[in-house]
């Protein structure tokens, strides 16, 4: 049977016409330690759970700063860990090595070498969505694009460059940092429960054939 090949991609053009995503859960900023382990406790009895961290931008050459925020979310509640005020916790710590708990993300690797410059850790039981997504066509690595891709949603970015060590965060800071954990867990739950069909996705790239050279061969003298 002859299966054509293809990929599944959204363009910039097709992701900025696509509705902006609110996040449409409860918002827990956490700046004392003692709400902090609170939070812990409860996302500890969670199968799965979305994470994300966001690191104060450095405009400066050669500068380097660490993780800021930890975002962990469930589908309706997502906790903030503010790290430039709490430090790392034992109790983050330990939640980040809980292998009862599944942590969905997306370019892990990113995130864990800036918050290594914090503490020593060994992370257990994460899922980085960049992985997953290729078995189901999707070519495209940015949470935007694919997140698009399966919700016809697209996220705003425009808080990305704040200030995440500002002596509070604004609204819009919260809600930017919120959907992007809470976001990933959506994909997860999505496509785990299989419920993404690709070839039926309106976002389809099929290549295109080769194009026929001639067979004959030119010899010059």
């Amino acid at each position: 049977m002859d299966i054509t090949p293809y990929s599944i991609s959204i363009s910039k053009q097709q992701l900025s016409q696509l509705p902006t995503v609110e996040f449409p859960g409860a918002i827990t900023v956490l700046e004392n330690v003692d709400g902090a382990i609170r939070a812990l406790e409860h996302l500890s009895t969670q199968n799965t759970v979305g994470f994300d961290t966001e690191t104060k931008p450095n405009f400066r050459k050669g500068q380097t700063n660490t993780v800021s925020l930890i975002q962990i979310s469930t589908l309706d509640h997502s906790f903030l860990f503010r790290l430039n005020k709490l430090g790392f916790l034992p109790e983050l710590k330990q939640f980040i090595e809980n292998e009862n708990v599944v942590k969905v993300g997306l370019s892990l690797k990113d995130d864990f070498h800036v918050l290594h410059r914090l503490t020593d850790f060994e992370p257990h039981n994460f899922v980085d969505l960049q992985n997953v997504v290729k078995s189901f066509h999707i070519t495209d690595s940015s949470l935007q694009k694919i997140y698009g891709i399966i919700f016809k949603g697209r996220i705003s970015k425009s808080q990305r460059l704040s200030n995440w060590e500002a002596s509070e965060l604004t609204s819009g800071q919260q809600a930017y940092a919120s959907i992007d954990a809470w976001a990933c867990l959506r994909i997860y739950n999505h496509l785990r429960d299989g419920l993404f069909e690709p070839a039926t996705s309106p976002y389809i790239v099929i290549p295109e054939e080769p194009s026929e050279k001639s067979s004959e061969t030119v010899t010059t003298q």
